[in-house]
């Protein structure tokens, strides 16, 4: 049985390589097989990058958040252009809107999101999208802007009726640790409206720990406490429900599902 961990942030649960190492080698005694390491700045991409080429599980995206747009770094477009010319760089993210911090203003946040994702297009890439109070504005603009290669949407936090509007578009809808918490009625009611070829999970390590160890930092290790969540909620075995999101993570990267 294999997991596949779409989304998390290596470098914010510890900055020591040798720490990181260590939390991608207790990943695969987890049976975390792959998983994508995310970056919110390009400086932190590269320096994240350089700590984990070596670890061949390990897949990168490449991009810049809403939390960078006023300084997303001198010739930034050049830098991602790059970067995914990398080794195992197989998406651009996380890249977005967020209302909710308010980061520069909306129109700077919507222009370098659409800068991203005609990049991701040029590119032939997949997008991660970070949604957070903006759903209206992202739903809009993906409706005219997602990449061929699709997106998804990561850390899903809206309801039921967004989720039925957006599966209309080539996205996936990826669940973290919060999909656990007895509180999160939203998202209990969403999982089953979705079609189960377009499910992803993903730890959102360090942050969104699963609630059986709320109080701790969230490590990639926790990403089978989600999936065991969801296939309780489609009244799914845990082998099945774990062989689904292996082959829609898979397919959504475009990565073979047998490991080398």
């Amino acid at each position: 049985m294999h997991y596949f961990d779409t989304h998390a942030h290596i470098g914010l649960i510890y900055d020591d390589p040798i720490d990181q190492l260590l939390v991608i080698q207790e990943a695969r005694q987890a049976s975390v097989s792959r998983l994508v390491s995310i970056c919110n700045s390009l400086h932190d991409f590269f320096m994240v990058y350089e700590n984990l080429k070596s670890s061949m599980y390990v897949y990168h995206a490449v991009g810049v958040s809403p939390s960078e747009v006023q300084n997303p770094g001198r010739n930034w477009v050049q830098m991602i252009e790059h970067a995914v010319h990398l080794p195992r760089v197989i998406a651009i993210g996380e890249i977005g809107l967020d209302y909710f911090r308010r980061y520069g203003d909306k129109k700077s946040q919507i222009e370098l999101f659409i800068t991203q994702l005609d990049l991701a297009t040029k590119l032939d890439l997949p997008v991660i999208i970070h949604n957070r109070e903006a759903g209206s504005d992202i739903l809009d603009i993906l409706k005219v802007r997602l990449p061929p290669k699709g997106g998804v949407l990561h850390c899903y936090s809206e309801n039921a009726a967004y989720a039925r509007q957006a599966v209309k578009l080539n996205l996936y809808f990826s669940f973290a640790g919060n999909l656990t918490y007895r509180n999160a009625r939203n998202l209990h009611e969403t999982v089953p409206v979705i079609p189960r070829n377009r499910l992803l999970i993903e730890s959102e390590s360090p942050f969104m720990v699963p609630s059986e160890h709320r109080g701790k930092r969230n490590m990639p290790k926790y990403l089978s406490l989600t999936a065991r969540c969801m296939a309780h909620m489609l009244k799914m075995d845990i082998e099945e429900m774990a062989d689904q999101l292996w082959r829609n993570s898979n397919r959504f990267f475009g990565l073979p599902e047998t490991l080398i």
